[in-house]
């Protein structure tokens, strides 16, 4: 018997060790699949929002971690400004600049090459903690699967791309990973692991605003636990550490602080953290109360308990009653209610990636795992398990706030490929073991022989069982207290005679039992070879179209940086370089306190690239001052150069796509400006812009629409550029081509006209140098001007 246990050891060392190197070779996987962008292009930030986060990355390396906290930026939002240390999540900012302290061991990083490398390097941390949180649900082969799965997924690959430094790319890896610390806490129930999870769950709150989806979806399994009669101790530790230490570090962050008490958001954890300490009570009594007094103090329990939860739902009705959202906020009614944002906030509703998703959105970024998910669902419930419940209370969560907010298929990417994970291993282990169980058939001679060795491979478990089961029957039975003699032959007669007839009828069941096992063994778990077989082999040739299309989504659709653009047609290739172009050339050609005027867009690049003053940019946390903005660019040229004029704007930016074919541009934006302008200025108005419904910017364009700021900026000077004025976004020739600007003048366009940069022209009754009216007439003509003169924002 020494023999097969040392060979046990060593088969678990080595599947130990073999298990490190696949772990090891995954994190490669995850870090080098998103290097496409690196090499395609070059070490470049991506999209909008990271430039703000390398801004703010820049500052804290260069000023320190307390000049960061009471920074106020003076080149945003102007003449606002905006406090950076109590508006911003600081996680990903202080993970980066921790990283780019590495210059101190004489390793050469510049903060850019950091930032932008700082989304792969998590994505494998990403990739190990799901193989961490998957072991704890069904084992280290479905871990190791579903580590491989999330690696290559191309939601994930799109939020996680080199140069993608937004909050996402490490906010991922913390939601994971505090998923792990619960589910081992509630396994194992150790307080340590408790602790862990609370500073888990800190780190994620100080990297997004999407902590309260697991501040919500934990209690929301807990009450699942205690509704379903599952409820233990270990069920206690898990939870109530997260609670109290969780809620006390999140209230550390500057930008939650005591949100983290008072917004609606966080109400449901601390109803469920009242009711999982009723019914602790409740369990406590029962051990240490009769019957009849436990029905008498459990009554008690309840009522108090109800009570309690009564006066804490009370009071906090009481502190969210004069909020006309009752205390949630604006993105949190969007995912509760998706019609909520298009009625009542439009900045919400314009952004694309608040948008829902479509159908072929789910098989761009999760694509085989669609067909993988159910499976992986049904083998959750073989057997169902507190961890298991929570993985398929995960993921069905996360399918509906994916379906309401395209954003979201991020955060069903970990539950998706923890499942197919799930589903893949458990299909392997039952092919695998048929084919074991009837290889030797292969090499006999005849079937019997086959299938003798067959029923021994099977029958051997059934053995194990028996013998399990012998075992226990022995545990049960009485013991004779005394001296190591044997019992008498009169003490057996004795226990003889007492066993009853119920016993015996019980052990004449389970004798049939084990003669009917080994047959069902065998059906239920021995699949005929081929079909084994062939099924392993389809297996393989989906996971294979898997990666051929997840190394696609990676190479071609989520590697191009937003910043820099390529087309391919019939002559090669083409980079349009437009926006760093613009950027630069604002940079090297406005003074220094210049501010410029764009829509929100763009407001982090250009405060970023070109270290201008901006008036609104990508935090949209002051919608009048964006409707300020959009009423300008929906209005007349005169009353928008009065609007620019009163915010002291020296530059207007605009972004034309109508040449080159380039859709993301100001003028496909534009009914949003009018929309929120409009929420805020009652006189402008959408059906102005609109044709019988329609927008148009051709020659039935209504007038409106033509003589807007917007139309003129976009097509000034285009019919020299075209040549007929043909805008191929709209693919259509626009109304009006022939125009002069009489309040602004055109200072830089772009070499594909993509970025368009104009400057307000000085005011016509300014003269440099002396004032030629008399003192008399300048108060005359100033009470003159004083009564006719109109609000520019009416």
């Amino acid at each position: 018997m020494a023999e097969p246990a040392g060979g046990g050891a060593l088969r678990n060392a080595f599947g130990g060790v073999l298990s490190i190197f696949i772990l090891i070779l995954i994190g490669v996987l995850a870090f080098s699949i998103r290097l496409f962008s690196v090499i395609k292009y070059e070490s470049v930030i991506h999209e909008f929002d990271p430039y703000f986060n390398y801004r703010v990355t820049q500052f804290l390396t260069k000023n320190g971690i307390y000049d960061f906290w009471n920074w106020f930026d003076d080149r945003t939002w102007y003449p606002l400004g905006r406090v950076i240390g109590g508006t911003v999540y600081p996680g990903l900012t202080l993970t980066a600049g921790t990283m780019w302290i590495l210059n101190s061991l004489n390793i050469p990083l510049s903060v850019e090459t950091v930032c932008v490398f700082t989304a792969p390097i998590f994505s494998a941390n990403a990739s190990w903690a799901t193989y961490l949180l998957t072991k704890e649900v069904k084992g280290a082969g479905a871990g190791l699967t579903a580590a491989a799965l999330l690696a290559m997924v191309p939601s994930y690959i799109s939020r996680s791309v080199a140069g993608s430094y937004d909050n996402e790319a490490v906010a991922i890896f913390a939601l994971i990973f505090t998923f792990y610390l619960y589910i081992k806490t509630l396994n194992t129930g150790s307080l340590f692991y408790a602790t862990l999870n609370a500073i888990a769950y800190f780190y994620m709150v100080c990297s997004w605003g999407g902590y309260t989806f697991i501040i919500n979806l934990i209690p929301m399994h807990v009450l699942l636990c205690i509704v379903t009669g599952r409820y233990s101790s270990r069920l206690y530790i898990a939870y109530a550490p997260l609670v109290v230490l969780g809620t006390l570090l999140a209230a550390l962050v500057p930008v939650v602080g005591f949100n983290a008490v008072v917004t609606s958001e966080h109400f449901a954890s601390f109803l469920v953290f009242i009711i999982l300490h009723v019914v602790a009570l409740v369990y406590y009594i029962k051990r240490i109360l009769s019957p009849a007094m436990f029905k008498v103090a459990v009554t008690l329990v309840v009522t108090i308990g109800m009570a309690v939860c009564c006066a804490v739902i009370a009071i906090l009705i009481a502190l969210v009653a004069s909020s006309p959202t009752k205390g949630w906020s604006g993105r949190s009614l969007s995912l509760l209610d998706p019609t909520y944002a298009s009625k009542y906030i439009p900045i919400i509703a314009s952004v694309s990636e608040h948008q829902p998703p479509t159908w072929p959105s789910y098989f761009m970024d999760i694509n085989v795992l669609a067909f993988l998910v159910p499976a992986g669902i049904i083998a959750c419930f073989l057997p169902l398990s507190d961890a298991s419940s929570f993985v398929v209370l995960y993921l069905v969560t996360s399918v509906y706030f994916s379906g309401v907010m395209v954003r979201l298929m991020l955060v069903l990417a970990p539950a998706a490929c923890i499942t197919s994970g799930i589903a893949l291993s458990e299909a392997f282990d039952v092919f695998t073991r048929s084919i074991k169980f009837q290889l030797p058939n292969l090499f006999s001679n005849s079937p019997s022989a086959g299938d003798n060795s067959s029923e021994s491979s099977v029958s051997q478990d059934v053995v194990k069982n028996d013998n399990h089961r012998q075992v226990e029957k022995s545990e049960t039975v009485p013991k004779v207290k005394g001296d190591n003699s044997r019992p008498t032959e009169k003490s057996e007669a004795v226990m003889k005679g007492k066993q009853s007839k119920k016993n015996r009828k019980k052990e004449k069941d389970l004798e049939e039992e084990d003669i009917l096992k080994p047959k069902k063994e065998r059906r239920l778990l021995v699949l005929p070879l081929e079909a084994s077989a062939v099924a392993i082999l389809l297996l393989i040739v989906l996971g294979g179209f898997y990666v051929v299309h997840c190394v696609w989504a990676a190479a071609e659709a989520y590697s191009a940086p937003s910043i820099v653009l390529t087309s391919h047609s019939h002559d090669g290739l083409h980079v349009f370089d437009d926006f760093r172009e613009a950027y630069a050339w604002l940079r090297h050609n406005t003074d220094e306190d210049d501010k410029v005027a764009s829509w929100w867009d763009y407001g982090y690049q250009t405060s970023a690239m070109a270290n201008r003053t901006v008036i609104v940019d990508n935090n949209t946390w002051n919608n009048t001052h964006i409707a300020t903005v959009g009423t300008a660019m929906s209005s007349p040229e005169k009353a928008a150069w009065e609007i620019f004029n009163s915010l002291d704007v020296k530059y207007v930016l605009v972004v034309f796509g109508g040449l080159v074919g380039y859709p993301s541009d100001d003028i496909n934006k534009f009914l949003w400006m009018v929309r929120i302008g409009g929420g805020v200025f009652p006189h402008i108005k959408e059906p102005d812009y609109l044709r019988d419904g329609q927008y148009r910017i051709d020659a039935q364009a209504t007038p409106t629409m033509l003589n807007c700021l917007m139309y003129k900026l976009s097509y000034y000077r285009f019919i020299e550029a075209d040549g007929s004025g043909f805008d191929k976004v709209r693919r259509t020739e626009i109304g009006k081509k022939h125009f002069k600007l009489t309040h602004f003048e055109e200072a830089f366009t772009t070499h594909h006209w993509m970025v368009r940069i104009y400057k307000l022209k000085p005011p016509k009754n300014r003269i440099k140098g002396k004032w030629k009216k008399s003192k008399s007439s300048s108060k005359s003509s100033s009470k003159r001007n004083g009564a006719t003169r109109k609000n520019p924002w009416q």
